[in-house]
């Protein structure tokens, strides 16, 4: 089996998180930056890179131009070929789909992208699932089922597929992404777009983003009233973004943002769909602080999908046992394998919330689930 991998960098991807941006699709990245944003795709590329840099030294590299995949595999001492399409400045969704069609004429044997759902829904366009594709983890939204759980692990599933491609066959997964990009309050309602097929490897590929469970909701409403009343005046409560967490919210009689974070305070809403920096901003006055985090259905994760605004710099303001986690009890259930987890962009394992945590399913009624980074 030749050994050739087509990369294509979205660079602008994920610019948009820590600033409370729900994306960097068309002029959003313009702003991103205007609010202080750093690029983060490329670091993340470049950690995948290593990984399987280190384990196939020999795999050949057909990149899209510069920034968008040449760069960084040459930076790696791979052998690097280069898609001769024409790439601006600023890189658009069209220069991605160029590459990617480029790529499935060449006959690479494996397209490995970095971006988020976004990124995955131009890819896709152009391959269907005549090529495998493989995500790196680098978009504010990745509800899709083609994204490695973490850039290492993306390098890891790679390496795997070239080295011993016997051992790792391909599957469909699905593509999702926000129905418009107008329907800010309403971005958590995906729509299928295509399928994709990927290198099977439950330990490292994130699922598909599961719809909301309904099932035993009343635990839930009540739980959540629960976490309402328990509120204690003076102190800021860091609500997360998702359906689960809105119902805390409805609880106080608040309208919130759904897909942002949100701010409470004696009962009262102190900051909408707050950045990275609003957030460090209020807790620097030392008002003890909690945070409210659920779980993104199917995929386990707590942070690092659609609610980077809530980095580690945040979590560093908050006392330990004052992080709480809120799921459905059928939502745990489903997960495989059953763990929770988060992605902050560092190296595994070194993130906060690593290790055992309680969930709070219902009123009175937790258990314990692993964290992983």
């Amino acid at each position: 089996m030749s050994k050739v991998l087509g990369l294509i960098v979205n660079p602008i991807a994920g610019m948009g998180g820590s600033v409370a941006l729900h994306g960097t699709d068309g002029s959003a990245h313009q702003l991103a930056i205007k609010l202080g944003a750093a690029p983060v795709a490329g670091i993340r590329t470049d950690r995948a890179l290593a990984r399987l840099a280190l384990a196939v030294p020999d795999v050949k590299v057909l990149a899209a131009p510069g920034v968008m995949g040449e760069d960084l595999a040459r930076a790696h001492a791979l052998s690097t070929d280069v898609v001769e399409i024409p790439v601006g400045d600023i890189t658009t969704a069209g220069d991605t789909q160029a590459a990617a069609c480029a790529m499935v004429a060449a006959g690479v044997t494996l397209l490995m992208f970095a971006g988020g759902d976004g990124t995955a829904r131009d890819i896709v366009a152009e391959t269907g699932t005549d090529l495998p594709v493989l995500g790196i983890p680098a978009g504010v939204k990745m509800h899709s089922g083609v994204f490695g759980t973490t850039p290492e692990a993306a390098g890891d599933i790679a390496a795997r597929f070239f080295i011993s491609p016997e051992n790792t066959p391909l599957v469909d997964v699905e593509v999702l992404d926000v129905k418009e990009e107008s329907q800010l309050q309403d971005r958590l309602n995906t729509q299928f777009i295509s399928t994709a097929r990927v290198p099977y490897a439950p330990d490292k590929v994130q699922r598909t983003k599961a719809s909301p469970v309904v099932a035993n909701d009343s635990a839930l409403e009540a739980l959540c009233q629960e976490l309402a009343e328990e509120m204690l005046p003076n102190r800021y409560y860091i609500i997360g973004p998702g359906t689960t967490t809105a119902k805390i919210l409805t609880a106080l009689s608040i309208t919130g943002t759904l897909t942002g974070v949100d701010v409470i305070r004696d009962r009262s809403l102190v900051a909408s769909d707050a950045s990275e920096q609003s957030l460090l901003a209020l807790l620097s006055d030392g008002t003890p602080t909690s945070i409210i985090l659920g779980v993104i259905g199917g995929q386990g994760f707590l942070l690092g999908r659609g609610n980077q605004q809530i980095s580690q710099q945040v979590l560093g303001f908050i006392e330990d046992d004052e992080i709480v986690i809120v799921a459905n009890e059928e939502k745990l259930i489903s997960l495989d394998p059953p763990v929770l987890r988060v992605d902050f962009g560092g190296e595994p394992g070194s993130a906060t919330l690593i290790g055992y945590r309680r969930v709070r399913t219902g009123p009175r009624t937790t258990t314990m689930l692993k964290v992983v980074g």
